[in-house]
């Protein structure tokens, strides 16, 4: 493990872990959340953001967790359920997709356009119109702009953020290509877990409005398998007035039993939420919580 980053270079340039290669929506969503100061750590996976993290490599990491036209990234939630790691603070960025080629390509000319497989989900439309240039899935955005750039060949395009044409010197073919405008990611920003010192009041951008935004409370929770054993865990909440607002089920260790990611919001005051947490625990296997954070519903940017 690397030595301890100290809290002044923490709270000035953060290393900010995050999946894909420069220029990913990932590293558009850290550098809008952190004014620009952080040091962005490019990651090949979802899993390597976690291990940095934990190392010692990143003093934060960004996991997108859900997208409104595609929906949950099961990869990143798996991430959150090794237990490693708190939550603290939530981004929701605007995701508008362009499609990049090499100067002089065209979209008439394209034989593949190649891009992660959320963002083609989240482009369905453009491409089901565009049935001569076959789709195929590659493991980031960023990086089917990259392949593009290297391959030189302008029957090949990405779909990927206009700032990953500006990073490899792509043209933007064409721009806007998800199927709703109202497109937003939503990314956790998680640290590694018990790390009290971390810096986190450089995570509030400077000219963020004030936040009258309810708490959001995420939980890992791991059940019996028998008869009513969710309803019996979801009731605590339910019954004190808590709004449950998502329920991820993944698997457990053990064949045929999981795990579930739990978000809860409370209004800022409410006092229910111990109450309701020490009911629920009598009744499950695992129950932890993963952060508590002030709910963020307004994007920002436009990648």
């Amino acid at each position: 493990m690397n030595p301890e980053p100290s809290l002044d270079r923490r709270a000035t340039h953060p290393r900010v872990a995050f999946q894909g290669a420069p220029g990913a929506f990932s590293e558009v969503a850290l550098l809008e959340h952190f004014g620009g100061r952080a040091e962005p750590l490019p990651c090949h996976d979802f899993e390597s953001v976690g291990r940095a993290v934990l190392e010692g490599r990143a003093d934060f990491g960004v996991l997108p967790v859900e997208n409104t036209l595609a929906g949950s990234v099961q990869g990143a939630q798996d991430v959150l359920l090794t237990g490693g790691f708190t939550i603290i603070d939530e981004i929701v960025t605007t995701i508008r997709h362009c499609l990049l080629g090499v100067p002089g390509a065209s979209v008439g000319g394209l034989r593949r356009i190649i891009s992660h497989p959320v963002a083609l989900a989240q482009c369905t439309r453009y491409l089901s119109e565009h049935p001569h240039a076959e789709a195929l899935a590659v493991y980031d955005t960023a990086g089917a702009a990259r392949e593009v750039a290297e391959r030189a060949d302008p029957t090949i395009a990405a779909i990927a953020a206009r700032m990953a044409a500006e990073r490899y010197g792509l043209e933007v073919l064409a721009e806007d290509l998800q199927d709703r405008n109202d497109n937003q990611t939503r990314f956790y920003v998680v640290r590694i877990r018990g790390d009290e010192g971390a810096a986190v009041s450089l995570l509030v951008p400077e000219d963020a409005a004030p936040n009258e935004s309810p708490r959001r409370t995420v939980l890992l929770i791991e059940l019996e398998d028998t008869p009513g054993s969710l309803l019996g865990v979801l009731e605590p909440f339910a019954r004190r007035g808590i709004n449950l607002t998502r329920l991820e089920s993944r698997p457990a260790r053990i064949p045929w039993r999981y795990r579930f990611l739990v978000e809860l919001e409370t209004p800022e005051g409410e006092t229910g939420l111990d109450e309701a947490l020490e009911e629920a625990s009598r009744s499950v296997l695992i129950l932890r919580t993963l952060g508590t954070f002030m709910a963020n519903r307004t994007p920002r940017g436009k990648t």
